[in-house]
């Protein structure tokens, strides 16, 4: 809870898996120095659709396809009530730390909001909830549609709420029918980008002699992927470590899995296979154990150069990804919140959508908008 990395974790689906997902995320700081005290960023399956800070004061599309079904008009309203919610997250904060009894230093207040589709099954699901210095806060509970303060300070924002039956019934309607129904939409403009499939870069590193074999695939797309080492074509399951996965700058991803190789005989090392499996593609991608193809940190390649250079600018690399994809860390959709990091087109935030409008092209489409509910005091 010390670190402060904005990572979108995304957990790891199985291949057969079909989601879409329309999340919105917002994030309000105080004191964090060269990042914007306020910034709002939507994501369509993953991938970022519109963008919003307190410095650029402008809300913009993220996509080319997003122009194609909205208008000047749109994203005029989508700056104007941004503007307001980035006034609501300040005093926020002020109202948090008044709670909390803090005075200075750095502090976060978090929302994310939105929805799922599974284009198979047709269900749908909806989420909200608060953040406050890296933890939950004040959580929308859709069945009971009542709010959970997940801190003592937040119950009086909860018994507020929980009185507005009207805006609570309004979030439900919008979180299980009217925001499935715009990602739907979403998902049908920017089919060509967000159904591609990209094949990963995949490298097996190693640190130390002693140190475990990180299998990492990166590039990939989209997220529905698996992958984990075999022997003899048998899935190994002792002495494995999966890794996280994480989204590229370029709306790619990666991930890694690692092999204790303590526990193999040298003999046996051809034995063992990183297999990468991507939805979509019937084939796997496999890399054999084999010391001759490792970047590590201690074995010199054939012209001599050490190969820590190589698999320290990899990893620098990835560190700077991380820095600049800057999401949220989102263990599961309602795991909670971290403290994080932050980065341009990091962060996180999430998004009311309330305001319908009409677009140039004639169809409607809707708004985040400003909320006095977004206010805790």
């Amino acid at each position: 809870m010390n670190t402060f990395i904005f990572v979108f974790l995304l957990g790891t689906p199985g291949v057969t898996a079909v989601l879409h997902t329309l999340r919105y995320f917002y994030t309000g700081s105080s004191d964090v120095p060269n990042f914007p005290e306020f910034v709002a960023v939507g994501y369509v399956d993953d991938v970022q659709i519109i963008h919003y800070d307190s410095n650029s004061r402008t809300a913009v599309p993220k996509q080319d396809w997003m122009k194609d079904i909205t208008d000047q008009q749109y994203w005029e309203g989508q700056t104007s009530n941004l503007m307001g919610d980035q006034q609501a997250f300040k005093v926020n904060i002020e109202t948090a730390k008044q709670r909390f009894n803090q005075t200075g230093g750095v502090h976060i207040v978090q929302f994310m909001s939105g929805c799922e589709w599974d284009d198979e099954t047709g269900d749908v699901d909806g989420y909200r909830q608060y953040g406050y210095d890296g933890e939950d806060f004040l959580v929308l509970d859709l069945k009971s549609e009542t709010y959970v303060a997940a801190k003592q300070q937040a119950f009086i924002t909860k018994l507020k709420w929980d009185s507005n039956k009207a805006m609570i019934s309004f979030y439900k309607y919008y979180h299980t029918q009217l925001c499935p129904e715009w990602l739907k939409k979403y998902v049908n403009a920017g089919r060509s980008s967000l159904m591609r499939t990209d094949l990963p870069s995949i490298k097996l590193l190693q640190r130390t002699p002693s140190s475990p074999v990180t299998c990492h695939a990166t590039g990939f797309y989209p997220r529905y992927a698996v992958m984990f080492w075999r022997k003899d074509q048998e899935k190994v399951l002792e002495g494995v470590d999966h890794g996280e996965m994480l989204p590229n700058h370029d709306g790619s991803f990666q991930m890694s899995v690692d092999l204790n190789i303590s526990l193999i005989r040298a003999e046996d090392w051809s034995r063992y296979d990183c297999v990468f499996q991507l939805k979509g593609v019937e084939e796997d991608l496999t890399v054999t154990l084999d010391k001759s193809v490792i970047l590590s940190n201690w074995r010199k390649s054939d012209g001599g150069v050490v190969a820590a250079a190589v698999v320290g600018g990899l990893l620098l690399l990835l560190l700077l990804l991380l820095s600049i994809t800057g999401f949220f860390l989102w263990r599961k959709r309602s795991a909670g919140f971290k403290r994080t990091n932050t980065s341009d087109t990091s962060s996180s935030s999430a998004s009311e959508m309330r305001t319908v409008s009409t677009s140039s092209n004639g169809q409607s489409d809707h708004m985040m908008s400003s909320n006095p509910d977004f206010r805790w005091s």
